[in-house]
């Protein structure tokens, strides 16, 4: 800093008069302060999200070029796990149906030339190693061909009519389990010692007001996002009485027990034009102290502070901070 900067301006006025302009430093502000100091609060992580089917599955048989002769459900069909829900054409699995029975043939005549020395061992196992594979074509086919529900849900959607010949840019139906929903939240990774596999979380929506559901931690994603600092969890969500929908957004409430914070006015905490930053000022020996500052948990007209910088004891700004800049010398009133 060049000795300009840190000395008062003296300049010569009209009538041979010096006139002294005086910097921050020598400004005087009058402020109010609060002696900052911890108070227990019970910690609540408070998170939205989008509903998710706890399941969702597109039936796509590998039958492609195929056509579809019956699907047995519509949208909003519900349906239980085992239940049948497409038929394709029997065509390709009745060949192959056919082709199998002859090598089954083929083979049982090739077994009886082996046992009776006009035929090699070689011969038998290469016939029988080819009527393996057919069949376990055969039975791929016959899965691809009757298409069942892997588990009981909603068909949430259906791109297929009977009759259309299946090609396999679009599945035919998308089955969707809603009496279990999942819900995933990013959460900050300062939480990430915190946040255990079975907690409870407390799960509202604007559409049922006075309701609560609950939803658990199901699983924790293992890596922090480098970008957002934050890492993913899944919650499940018991929705026996189907309420709750996929795609429906949702408030996710977590306790994580009670804890020390320090506690200012919202006021006090200011913020940087053009960014998210957020600092307050506090009393350092008479003078303005600028400190920057995350927001924590807001209770009514108070919130959270977390920095480095701040400690209990510590004096804050808590009127006139709007008009101060670092080095600033403060007149504490009452």
């Amino acid at each position: 800093m060049t000795l300009l900067a840190v000395l008062p301006m003296i300049l010569w006025s009209c009538g041979g008069k010096k006139v002294q302009i005086s910097s921050d430093e020598d400004r005087i502000e009058q402020v109010q302060v609060l002696t900052l100091e911890k108070r227990e609060i019970a910690r609540k992580l408070e998170l939205s999200s989008t509903l998710q089917g706890y399941e969702f599955m597109n039936i796509s048989p590998s039958l492609q070029g195929a056509h579809v002769e019956r699907i047995l459900v519509d949208v909003g069909s519900r349906v239980s796990k085992g239940q049948l829900l497409v038929n394709m054409e029997p065509t390709q699995l009745n060949a192959q149906r056919i082709t199998l029975a002859s090598l089954n043939t083929e083979l049982e005549r090739v077994r009886l030339l082996k046992e009776s020395g006009s035929a090699t061992q070689q011969a038998y196992d290469q016939l029988k190693a080819q009527r393996d594979a057919l069949q376990e074509n055969v039975h791929f086919i016959e899965s691809n061909t009757t298409v069942y529900a892997p588990y009981s849900g909603v068909i949430s959607a259906r791109n297929i009519e009977t009759g259309e010949l299946y090609t396999g840019a679009v599945p035919i139906l998308t089955l969707t389990q809603i009496s279990t929903l999942k819900a995933l939240i990013n959460i900050p990774e300062s939480y990430y010692p915190k946040i255990k596999q079975g907690m409870k979380s407390v799960i509202t929506s604007e559409i049922f007001p006075d309701k609560e559901f609950t939803g658990i931690v199901d699983i924790i994603y293992p890596t922090i996002d480098p970008t957002s600092h934050s890492f993913s969890v899944q919650l499940k969500i018991a929705n026996g009485n189907e309420q709750l929908r996929p795609g429906m957004y949702v408030k996710s409430t977590m306790e994580l027990g009670n804890v020390e914070a320090v506690l200012v006015p919202y006021q006090s905490v200011l913020k940087l034009q053009g960014s998210n930053e957020r600092y307050v000022f506090i009393n350092n020996n008479g003078k303005a102290k600028r400190v920057s500052v995350k927001l924590g948990q807001r209770f009514d007209d108070e919130v959270e502070i977390l920095s480095n910088e701040i400690s209990e004891g510590m004096q804050i700004i808590v009127t006139g901070q709007a008009r101060l800049v670092d080095g600033v010398t403060l007149n504490i009133t009452k």
